[in-house]
């Protein structure tokens, strides 16, 4: 058998990802803020890119230029004022002459830095550092402290045995215990604790609550406590109902989390990538181009590279490849705020009724849906509605929050999942505490409201939204 070469066409179709479908589809699913950061970083590495700053106060300047002065009539100079006779000059001279250092205008000050202003939290380790460095501890005790500090979690729990802190520092356990006894005693209270009933006791000892039945409770019952038992515990103390519901009052007034205050959580606040409006009956879809740089491509290497004869074949390539993405940028932009304006759009025309009336009135919507009623594919939807954010008149919403899977009714249409869980938490909210209800029972009364869905799917709800069981919503 011959083994030879062969030239045979093939004609075939692919997908090639172009450096602008990339650039497209990469803009497409960032936030608004990693939006940002990527034009930022561009504007940086890409001097072909611009940003275009409007000269208001230039412009204004430029317009009181223009208006003609008026000549300001020239008036003579009388010296008509005296000097009055009301100084104390018995006090001037005093203060003037006194032995104290003198303050001159000539005297240079120092001016406090910027550092000065900026507030700065302090954090739980450097709080517990400073009160262990106030005892003033040996040096191995100070060894033990800063071990035990660098070990506590942002809850203020040691998480680390005591035998590991003693192995570590070359310490007996006995002193590392003595270190730690202290160490409990700090700010705040609680703090250094090995686990929750540790912390509970160490707090009820600084409010000098060991006499009453707190301690026994969060000793031996914290188990009933946890699921609202009190009559149990009622049994167990020999103590009365009232006795106990005071003592869990004062319980759960105490700190679970000491370290919370000294949280380095910042706030991150959500600026709407679109917002949608009511005007005289009408919804309004309103882009949020605020803090957007508007961009521009440089005039001045465009026509650096189409005049200039004396610019390189290799500077005159780099040219052209950052003029053109730039371009691809400028385009990818503009084509991911259109997309998002059209999903909106589409968004709307499915939930008008939530944008009216709110989230009981929410309908199941899935990605095919606005996929097929703007022309696109459902992966550009799903990259769309993923970390966007809508201000609507019932608040702000990723516009994931549209898309919800349908429940079945008795009767009727299909209902939102979401719908169905605020039913849910709209049902709990209402109850009496005394006597919550359990999952069955909100099963019957969703399906007195025709919506049939089962007991697990209530509780999964109920999951979701953060809810305890009824056993654990008892009060008394």
């Amino acid at each position: 058998m011959a083994i030879e070469l062969r030239q045979q066409l093939k004609l075939s179709q692919q997908l090639i990802m172009t450096p602008q479908l990339q650039m497209a589809i990469k803009l497409l699913q960032l936030s608004r803020l990693e939006l940002l950061d990527t034009v930022q970083q561009e504007l940086e590495e890409n001097p072909a890119l611009e940003e275009v700053v409007e000269q208001v106060e230039e412009q204004a300047g430029e317009e009181i230029e223009s208006v003609p002065e008026e000549p300001m009539p020239n008036k003579e100079v009388t010296v008509d004022e005296k000097m009055g006779n009301e100084i104390d000059w018995d006090n001037y001279i005093d203060e003037y002459n006194s032995p104290g250092r003198l303050n001159l205008e000539t005297e240079r000050k120092e001016t406090p830095g910027f550092d000065a202003f900026v507030a700065q939290k302090e954090s739980l380790d450097q709080h517990l550092l400073w009160q262990l460095l106030m005892i003033s501890p040996t040096e191995i005790e100070e060894k033990i402290g800063s071990l035990i500090i660098g070990n506590l979690n942002r809850d203020g729990y040691l998480d680390t045995p005591v035998e590991e802190i003693s192995r570590l520092s070359g310490s007996s356990i006995e002193i590392v215990e003595n270190i730690l006894a202290i160490m409990q005693t700090f700010d705040p209270v609680g703090v250094c604790a090995r686990d929750l009933q540790e912390c509970l006791l160490i707090q009820a000892k600084h409010f000098g609550l060991n006499d009453t039945i707190i301690p026994d409770i969060i000793k031996n019952h914290l188990n009933l406590l946890e699921n609202n038992n009190y009559k149990a515990i009622t049994k167990a103390l020999g103590v009365g109902l009232e006795a106990v519901r005071s003592a869990v009052t004062v319980i759960r007034q105490l700190e679970p989390r000491p370290g919370r205050q000294y949280s380095e959580d910042d706030s991150h606040y959500i600026t709407p990538d679109i917002y949608v409006y009511r005007m005289e009956g009408e919804f309004v879809v309103v882009l949020n181009d605020d803090g957007m740089p508007k961009l521009r491509v440089s005039q001045f290497y465009r026509q650096a590279i189409q005049k200039d004869e004396k610019v390189s074949d290799k500077a005159r390539s780099y040219i052209h490849e950052k003029l053109n993405s730039a371009t691809w940028l400028i385009r990818s932009i503009h084509q991911r705020q259109k997309t998002i304006y059209r999903v909106m759009q589409s968004i709307l025309k499915f939930q008008r009724t939530f944008f009216e009336k709110g989230i009981a009135h929410l309908k199941p919507l899935v990605l095919r849906d606005v996929a097929q009623d703007i022309g696109m594919h459902e992966s550009t939807i799903s990259r769309v509605t993923t970390n966007k954010y809508a201000h609507t008149p019932q608040g702000i919403f990723e516009l994931k929050y549209f898309f919800n899977s349908s429940i079945s009714r008795v009767h009727g249409e299909a209902i939102a999942s979401a719908s169905v869980q605020e039913k849910i938490r709209k049902i709990i909210e209402n109850e009496n505490t005394k006597k919550p209800y359990s999952d069955s029972k909100i099963v019957q009364f969703l399906k007195a409201e025709n919506i049939d869905i089962a007991r697990r799917t209530v509780a999964k709800y109920r999951e979701i939204l953060r809810i305890l069981p009824s056993n654990k919503r008892k009060q008394y």
